[in-house]
């Protein structure tokens, strides 16, 4: 028996996964930018950093994450084109709200058996959601996991690496008493809160092919619409104008994340009737008979980014967001609460439908 025929005894297809990098080539490539080096296949990417000596004093800004149990809705379903967006969108956004640029990605693929489209699809969106925010996809890994994942079990996960100038970080140490809190709209659940709502929609009975009129199309449509990447359009909004800290808005939802954002000494108050969270959140809650509290620790309720700038950048800001299709609106204000600790409130109620 060769050395080959017994790996794929084990249950690892070496072909295969060399038939899902051929597939992949093309919309890898798409996402190089000027200054990758080389292709696919070597043992390491290559990313030219001579350009950061026309930095001042560059920083290098990094953030690691993965697609968590949404991949559970991408296999029920069979689509696997979308969740690369959800992994990119937990990662360059991460770092956007820093001020940095994210230059490149690697992702990480674990699975049960490679089926050399569904990798391949897999990869295509990530490599998609990259050109989208301005960053190349450097390279990665697909890990076959026979006895350790089902055939039809996959995860996926990624690093992303980024730059930006010391002096332009952006954080709670730029944030001060009358800022504006601008809410960036989200383009659903994202990625964050997964364990939660699949766990409502299978106590509830409702199957992903059930069709749900507050959505206009099935349930696994819904549960699957890709997390909106913020990355190149916030940059154009920072670049354009004066912006203080941004906070992405994943798990632990607004409140918790938005602090993280605000220093001692500020009190947020974030007003619910400023907006109106998407269907697919009050359906949620209402099928799990879920609280207040607990829906708004656990799920965006409709917004991805906040933006904390003076009230003079507002205009600015929301002209270069809504070029790029995103809403926004003003949520909230940072006030001065001398000698207490940071805090964000959220006061009174959503509008109702």
């Amino acid at each position: 028996m060769t050395e080959q025929s017994a790996y794929a005894a084990a249950g690892v297809d070496i072909e295969a996964g060399d038939r899902a990098v051929e597939l992949m080539k093309d919309a890898v490539a798409r996402s190089h930018r000027p200054e990758v080096l080389g292709g696919l296949g070597g043992f390491a990417g290559f990313f030219d950093a001579s350009a950061l000596a026309t930095y001042r004093h560059p920083v290098l800004a990094t953030s690691t994450d993965g697609v968590g149990t949404k991949v559970a809705i991408a296999q029920a379903m069979g689509v696997y084109d979308t969740i690369g967006w959800d992994l990119i969108g937990m990662l360059v956004d991460d770092l956007v709200v820093t001020g940095a640029e994210p230059l490149f990605v690697t992702d990480y693929i674990a699975c049960g058996k490679v089926y050399p489209e569904r990798i391949a699809a897999i990869v295509s969106g990530i490599a998609a959601a990259c050109t989208a925010a301005g960053a190349s996809l450097l390279g990665g890994e697909t890990a076959e996991h026979p006895g350790l994942l089902g055939p039809e079990e996959f995860d996926v996960a990624g690093a992303t690496t980024g730059i930006v100038e010391k002096d332009l970080i952006l954080g709670p140490d730029r944030v001060v008493a009358g800022d504006v809190m601008l809410a960036l709209a989200s383009s659903g659940l994202h990625a964050n809160g997964y364990s939660l709502v699949r766990k409502v929609i299978a106590n509830s009975g409702w199957q992903l092919e059930r069709e749900v009129p507050e959505f206009g199309r099935t349930l696994g449509e819904e549960l699957l619409t890709p997390t909106r990447v913020y990355a190149s359009d916030l940059l154009a909004a920072i670049r354009a104008t004066e912006v203080h800290a941004i906070s992405h808005i994943t798990g632990g939802g607004l409140a918790n994340n938005l602090v993280r954002v605000i220093p001692d000494g500020i009190a947020v108050d974030i007003d619910r009737a400023t907006w109106t969270p998407p269907a697919v959140f009050e359906v949620v809650q209402r099928l799990g008979g879920i609280c207040d509290a607990d829906i708004e620790a656990t799920l965006n309720q409709g917004v991805g980014m906040v933006m904390a700038l003076p009230q003079a950048s507002v205009a600015a800001a929301q002209q270069v967001l809504s070029a790029a299709g995103i809403e926004s609106w003003i949520a909230g204000q940072a006030n001065a609460a001398p000698g207490a600790a940071s805090t964000v409130t959220l006061r009174g109620s959503h509008p109702t439908r």
